[in-house]
């Protein structure tokens, strides 16, 4: 692998190649991905770990940016440093040859900067992955209830009615069709994989999200693996886990064109 620190549309990025000796950037023309990473909108808990694989198994370069973190940069700073990245790599690639994705916040941010994309009248790009996510915002759902990160708690609590990461969604309505885009109109939204597990906390906003797209008539994919937490794909020790980057991979390979 060779990993390359570069700024795109003013926002730092690590670019991944599969191999060494291949073009690190922009300019190289053929297919990209972009990954938005996990943790809260508060840290970075995966840029790396999310990129890597992907660019190992796709053969594809993957983009890994780093967005401007809550509480200091509330929404929609996350979104605006995406859709700077994405029309940065539009000058030197085809829509149908970029794809984004991500884990958890990540997950969120990939259908919040879709959502954006087309309010903004950009093209959208060939494929989304959603990562254990969720589309809305404004409160909280049964398996937020039931699960901590690390998967069952060993107690209930009732789901919230608060909106999801305050830090993050800041002052913004949390209906907001950009922030909570199970409020958007998702129709001609790209081929979007979801992939979560039956412990993982977010199961359900992952789930009721695909259930949105599909009523757009959006091509979307639920892959729910058994009794695994959230993000589950961040620990190599399982063997889960190269299934389901595999799951990641082969549907970027196929969706992203050359």
């Amino acid at each position: 692998m060779d990993i390359q620190e570069k700024t795109l549309g003013g926002v730092r990025c690590d670019v991944i190649t599969p191999a060494p000796g291949e073009p690190p950037d922009s300019e190289m023309g053929g297919r990209v991905l972009i990954n938005v990473h996990g943790g809260g909108f508060n840290s970075d808990s995966g840029s790396l770990v999310e990129g890597i694989p992907i660019a190992y198994l796709t053969k594809i370069p993957v983009v890994s940016l780093y967005y401007r973190l809550a509480p200091e940069h509330p929404f929609p700073a996350a979104v605006d440093d995406t859709e700077a990245v994405y029309t940065e790599l539009l000058k030197t690639h085809k829509p149908s040859q970029i794809g984004l994705f991500g884990t958890s916040a990540g997950a969120v941010l990939t259908a919040e900067a879709a959502s954006r994309f087309g309010r903004d009248g950009l093209p959208l790009p060939a494929a989304l992955g959603v990562f254990s996510g969720t589309g809305d915002m404004s409160q909280g759902a049964d398996s937020d209830a039931l699960f901590t990160i690390w998967g069952w708690s060993g107690h209930l609590n009732p789901p919230s009615a608060r909106p999801h990461a305050s830090a993050y969604v800041g002052n913004t309505d949390p209906k907001d069709p950009v922030l909570s885009p199970l409020y958007a109109d998702l129709h001609g939204f790209p081929p979007t994989l979801f992939v979560t597990s039956t412990r993982d906390l977010l199961l359900s906003g992952t789930t009721i999200l695909h259930r949105t797209f599909l009523r757009a008539g959006v091509d979307a994919q639920l892959v729910v693996f058994e009794a695994l937490p959230h993000a589950f794909w961040y620990d190599y020790h399982l063997p889960e886990t190269k299934e389901a980057l595999d799951i990641m991979a082969k549907f970027f390979s196929e969706k992203v064109g050359k």
